[in-house]
């Protein structure tokens, strides 16, 4: 549990099946295609003083580089690149984590507040990423995103 909420993308303890190896392999493959869906021509979107570069996997905050983890970057990459599409936290695990059971939920939440910490002027008053009551979290989509190409 600790190596997941530290970034690990998944862990299987001895002994494990086959079934459910294989199960994980297709869920990591899974991701890496939803990653790739994602990533659309755009590679920076920028937004009220935030930038994520895709091609250097680099964030900032006004003009302050960020240090994300592996899990926090693809999950502000995922919520930044659909403002305004909430997601739930069994989406978020199936989409960024891989899982496609429920429990892990806090693993979710841990991710995302610490995020807010690094993002938010005020974590009580989020503005990039919000909480959808009843469902889970969403990118802002009332604050004014730009996408572009490198160089443009």
């Amino acid at each position: 549990m600790i190596g997941l909420e530290s970034g690990a993308d998944d862990y299987l303890t001895k002994p494990f099946s086959i079934r459910e190896f294989i199960a994980r392999v297709k869920a990591i493959l899974r991701r890496a295609k939803i990653s790739t869906e994602t990533a659309s021509n755009e590679s920076i979107i920028e937004c009220n003083g935030l930038s994520l570069d895709r091609t250097k996997r680099k964030v900032m905050l006004n003009d302050q580089r960020l240090d994300l983890t592996p899990k926090e970057y693809s999950l502000l990459l995922l919520l930044a690149s659909n403002p305004g599409r909430s997601y739930s936290r069994e989406e978020l695990l199936d989409l960024v984590w891989g899982y496609e059971f429920s429990g892990y939920e806090h693993t979710v939440n841990s991710h995302v507040n610490r995020l807010r910490d690094k993002l938010e002027p005020d974590v009580n008053k989020p503005i990039f990423i919000l909480t959808t009551w009843g469902t889970g979290y969403r990118f802002n989509d009332e604050l004014p995103i730009n996408k572009k190409h490198h160089g443009t």
